[in-house]
């Protein structure tokens, strides 16, 4: 192993600079030459690499979003395109490369390898923690904190005017955003994609959470099947009586400095992705279960589905009375 690349896809997560800051840093400690590679897929398949030095990722582990830049990359998606990816890693001669995203991105690192017999290691980092195998996902500490501040907020609105706000978050497929901030902020329901029956979702929240001694509530709602918008038009047409607002909190979630727990995670996984390569490890995603580091095959990372446990589920059930 003599120089590897690293490259950020899919959508942006707080985090994410400091694991290119732990991948860059602990490459050089080994004797490497690492490039970064700008613009995601995109940016390899138009050769977008930059060497990187120790300069290169100082004063970044405080930063939101990534240096490297993320974009949206149909080619990859063809054979055509990731055999181009890897022509253009042959021609730097970079012998492995680190992906740091969700899991379409490590899906197509898990493409590119087994197509072109590389070595890959993935990084999670998306915000809506639903990669299998890791307890946390680098952004998702970040996301949580910003949209329980977000909801204090609107909580001294909705309060002052006796109104059900339903606040829309991320999270199109794992409600595990959706669950978590409503326990932490003291909302009256979740609903999320993990509850299959939408109607019951709402018909609970109205038949528990809506009582003469609570005047106004908060719903936190995942972004799926039309999200808060859909929720509040049902409760208009179908229960007048009350007042009703909806907030979308949209890429506000994504934005701002990374918290201690994210910058230590992902620095802790940017170690350990350099020291798999160091150890002959290929095609695996770095995990973090119960505070300690593992490495699982990325092909389970990315087919199976992370499990919202049922106690979680039931929190918020028995605390919103």
């Amino acid at each position: 192993m003599n120089c590897i690349g690293v490259l950020t896809s899919g959508g942006d997560a707080p985090g994410m600079n400091a694991a290119i800051r732990a991948v860059t840093r602990s490459a050089i400690f080994e004797g490497w030459k690492v490039y970064g590679i700008h613009r995601g897929w995109a940016g390899l398949i138009s050769e977008e690499l930059e060497e990187f030095t120790t300069n290169s990722v100082s004063n970044i582990i405080q930063r939101g979003g990534t240096i490297l830049k993320t974009a949206r990359c149909d080619e990859f998606r063809t054979e055509e395109g990731r055999t181009k990816a890897f022509e253009v890693l042959k021609k730097y001669d970079v012998d492995a490369l680190v992906v740091i995203g969700g899991d379409g991105s490590l899906s197509g690192a898990y493409q590119l390898a087994t197509e072109h017999d590389i070595p890959v290691i993935g990084i999670p980092g998306t915000i809506d923690n639903d990669l299998y195998g890791t307890d946390k996902t680098i952004g998702y500490d970040t996301a949580l904190n910003t949209i329980v501040e977000c909801v204090d907020k609107i909580r001294d609105t909705a309060t002052s005017h006796d109104r059900i706000f339903f606040v829309e978050v991320m999270g199109r497929d794992a409600g595990f955003l959706a669950q978590n901030s409503a326990i932490a902020a003291g909302a009256e329901a979740a609903i999320i994609p993990e509850e299959n029956t939408e109607l019951d979702q709402l018909a609970d929240f109205i038949g528990r959470g809506i009582r003469k001694s609570k005047n106004s509530s908060i719903v936190i709602v995942s972004e799926k099947d039309g999200g808060a918008m859909h929720y509040a038009e049902r409760v208009k047409k179908e229960y007048p009586q009350y007042d009703v607002r909806v907030s979308i909190l949209g890429h506000l979630q994504r934005g701002g400095k990374p918290s201690a727990a994210d910058r230590i995670l992902a620095s802790r996984m940017g170690v350990a992705a350099v020291r798999a390569l160091k150890e002959g490890q290929r095609n695996v995603m770095i995990g973090s279960i119960q505070d300690r580091i593992i490495n699982l095959p990325i092909c389970r990372a990315i087919k199976e589905d992370k499990v919202m446990e049922n106690d979680v589920l039931h929190c918020l059930t028995i605390l919103s009375l």
